[in-house]
């Protein structure tokens, strides 16, 4: 019996198994498809992102300074006489004004030496009167021999001996008339007075260690803050290498705009003006002093008070600023960016930024003029992928007017 050389059974296996491999070659193709659509390819258009194209301009460069605030002028009220304080005339916490009386020391004992003072001038006035008249008569008297030069002589001296001590009585008159007026302890300088030391009845000596009072004027008023000598010398190789012009002040009295942040975050409506640095390097913490003086007519700044000030510090004629949402960070903590670049596909770049500006930074390297920088649809591409831009409105490219401190 012959044997066929393959069974009927053996054949049927073969059908499904290339029915099977059929279609998933053409699932395969399917999803290569899908995928290149997902892509960009030309199976799918690519994703659509809002760009900034980068345009230098001038930005001021300013620094914030931390700093306390000093009375513009400070007065300790102290006597100038020793006697018992009989009232004081003003309000602890109120504005005096220079020449205001203060406290009221017991006059009886000025005015009674005062009163011997110009009793004694008067003595000395009356015999300088008949002196004079006796000096005039021996002048008459030797002329003709009838007295003796040597009597002449004595006359003259006299004469001016009773001058001098009429000069001396009415220094003396002076000098009382002074003490006398020192018993009204008056304010110095105009400015708020604080709280009083001394009340009523208490014993006060000329010249003592505690005052009784302070006086403090208070608009204007003083700002100083800190900057380390890094900073200043960081600054300084700017402005000469060309990096930073200084601020245009021009227009002013050639001093520094200063603003003002409070200790609550707010800012100080009032601008003030950099007044000078400090000459020398503080050797304990290497930095040096800026003072700086703002109007104050409202009280609203009191000697003590934390701040923080925005000193001008020059301008950076090719400023580029670009937002702050825009920039990230990668896993060294170098500042990165999304630009589309002009075959359409996205390039990162790696930036450096040197100063912040309200929401923006400002950078110092890794972006040019014409540059679109991707400000929106970061997390729909990636480096090397195409894309699609629409310029950003220019609302959103807006910057502020000047750049804070330094990172």
């Amino acid at each position: 019996m012959s044997t066929s050389p393959l069974s009927p059974h053996l054949k049927t296996p073969w059908l499904p198994t290339a029915a099977v491999l059929a279609i998933a070659l053409v699932l395969a193709g399917c999803d290569k498809g899908q995928a290149d659509g997902a892509q960009g390819g030309h199976g799918g258009a690519a994703p659509q992102v809002t760009v900034l194209t980068i345009q230098p301009k001038p930005v001021p460069v300013t620094a914030e300074l931390a700093g306390r605030t000093t009375a513009f002028q400070v007065a300790e009220v102290r006597p100038q006489v020793t006697g018992i304080v009989k009232s004081r005339a003003f309000t602890e916490g109120s504005e005096v004004k220079a020449g205001q009386v203060l406290y009221q020391v017991d006059s009886a004992s000025y005015e009674a030496a005062l009163d011997s003072a110009r009793a004694t001038l008067a003595k000395a006035e009356a015999n300088l009167m008949t002196t004079k008249l006796k000096a005039g008569r021996y002048d008459e008297l030797a002329g003709i021999d009838a007295v003796s030069k040597q009597a002449r002589d004595d006359a003259q001296a006299a004469l001016k001996q009773a001058q001098a001590e009429v000069a001396a009585a009415q220094a003396a008159v002076r000098t009382a008339q002074i003490e006398l007026g020192y018993t009204r302890v008056s304010a110095p300088i105009a400015g708020r007075i604080g709280r009083s030391a001394v009340t009523a009845g208490a014993l006060v000596t000329a010249n003592q260690a505690t005052a009784l009072a302070t006086v403090q004027q208070l608009d204007p008023i003083y700002v100083d803050v800190t900057q380390t000598s890094a900073e200043m010398l960081r600054l300084q190789r700017d402005l000469s290498e060309g990096r930073l012009k200084h601020a245009d002040v021009s227009k002013g009295d050639g001093q520094a705009k200063v603003k003002l942040l409070l200790e609550d975050g707010s800012t100080y409506p009032l601008e003030g003006k950099l007044q000078f640095s400090e000459l020398s390097v503080d050797t304990t913490s290497g930095s040096v002093t800026l003072r700086a003086v703002f109007p104050n007519p409202k009280r609203q700044l009191l000697p003590g008070m934390y701040v923080r000030a925005i000193v001008e510090k020059g301008v950076s004629e090719q400023g580029i600023l670009v937002p702050q949402a825009a920039i990230s960070r990668d896993a060294k903590g170098n500042a990165t960016a999304l630009v589309l670049g002009t075959d359409g596909k996205v390039q990162a770049r790696t930036l450096q930024t040197s100063q912040s500006v309200g929401d923006q930074w400002l950078v110092s390297s890794g972006l040019k003029a014409g540059d679109k920088l991707i400000v929106d649809g970061l997390q729909q591409v990636q480096p090397g992928a195409p894309a699609q831009g629409t310029e950003a409105s220019p609302a959103s490219a807006a910057s502020p007017a000047s750049a804070a401190s330094a990172n």
